[in-house]
C-alpha cells in the first residue's frame, strides 16, 4: 500500500511539473527549466543529468511553443535567425562544460541565474 501511495504521488507531481514546464515556457520561451531542474533533482537525478534532461524536455516544449506561435502569426523568424548560430555555439560550450563543473558550483551558477532573472523581472 505504501509503495502504491509513493508511486501514485510521483505520477500527479510529474504530471503537474511537467504542465508547470509547459506553462511557463510557452509563456515565458525556455522558462520550464526553472521547474524542470528541480523536479528532475527531487526525483533523484543527479545534478548534471537533471540540467541534460532538463534540455531535453525544453526542446520539444519549446518545439511545440514556436509552432504555435508560428500559426498565430506572433514569430519574427528573421530576427530569431540572427541569434541561432551563436545559440548552437552556446548550446554547444555549455553541454562541453557541464562534464567539467562541479555539482555545488552547477547548483550555485543555477541558482544565481534564476535569483538574477527573478530580481531583473521585478525590477525593469
Amino acid at each position: 500500500m505504501y509503495n502504491y501511495i509513493i508511486n501514485t504521488t510521483k505520477k500527479y507531481f510529474k504530471s503537474i511539473c511537467g504542465f508547470l514546464c509547459g506553462l511557463l515556457n510557452g509563456l515565458f520561451g525556455s522558462g520550464g527549466g526553472v521547474v524542470a531542474v528541480p523536479m528532475l533533482r527531487f526525483m533523484g537525478l543527479e545534478p548534471r543529468k537533471s540540467h541534460a534532461t532538463s534540455v531535453a524536455v525544453i526542446f520539444f516544449l519549446s518545439l511545440l511553443s514556436v509552432i504555435a506561435y508560428g500559426i498565430r502569426g506572433s514569430l519574427d523568424v528573421k530576427t530569431a535567425l540572427v541569434y541561432v548560430p551563436w545559440g548552437i555555439i552556446g548550446a554547444v560550450c555549455g553541454a562541453l562544460l557541464l562534464k567539467k563543473v562541479p555539482n555545488t558550483l552547477l547548483r550555485r551558477i543555477f541558482g544565481a541565474v534564476v535569483l538574477i532573472s527573478a530580481v531583473r523581472i521585478l525590477l525593469l
